[in-house]
């Protein structure tokens, strides 16, 4: 089976915001990584103790899968996918 190149995966705009504590950034890029989507761009902004995160992912698998392996960190304050929110919770 051939893989398939980066610009014919589907491309998703997330949007995280999460606790600003040590390696929390970290943690985030790595389930990324391990749920099978490519950061193609990501922008970050510490505000008031929080990380305002913007990725955009591109990837072959279904978001929600990520979804629900962002719900699981402690740091994941809210996750916002193309002006849905997926996950919300207090933080």
């Amino acid at each position: 089976m051939k893989p398939q190149s980066p610009s014919s995966m589907p491309s998703y705009t997330l949007n995280c915001r999460m606790a600003h504590e040590a390696a929390a950034l970290e943690r985030l890029c790595q389930v990324v990584r391990i749920r099978g989507f490519r950061i193609a761009r990501m922008s970050m902004e510490s505000v008031d103790g929080e990380l305002d995160i913007a990725l955009t992912l591109e990837g072959a698998r279904p978001i929600g899968m990520l979804q629900s392996q962002l719900e699981k960190l402690h740091t994941v304050a809210e996750v916002v996918l193309d002006g849905g929110v997926l996950q919300s919770r207090s933080a």
